[in-house]
């Protein structure tokens, strides 16, 4: 197969296929057989799966704190009177 050199100002990657590199390679082939001849294809397939996984891992994280934040709000609502601060730094010195 001839690979042409395509002109860009865009950055360039290699990747040496090392034995994990090819596992996950192979595996990815297992998973999407239409491109098992393709491994640049392949390659590009497990980078998208795991850029989407990190965007989705990222947003349920913020989803879980989002629900934290509303299931204990107002939790300590009367836990401190109004002079709570007054009375804490009353014997702090001047």
């Amino acid at each position: 197969m001839l690979h042409l050199a395509v002109p860009t100002s865009r950055p360039r990657h290699v990747i040496t296929e090392t034995d994990d590199v090819a596992r996950a390679l192979d595996d990815a082939a297992r998973r999407w057989p239409a491109e098992r001849g393709n491994r640049r294809k392949l390659l590009l397939r497990l980078m998208e799966e795991g850029h989407r996984s990190i965007v989705d891992d990222n947003e349920s994280g913020a989803d879980a704190r989002r629900a934290a934040v509303a299931r204990t709000s107002g939790a300590l609502t009367g836990v401190y009177g109004a002079d709570y601060l007054k009375d804490l730094r009353a014997d702090w010195p001047e």
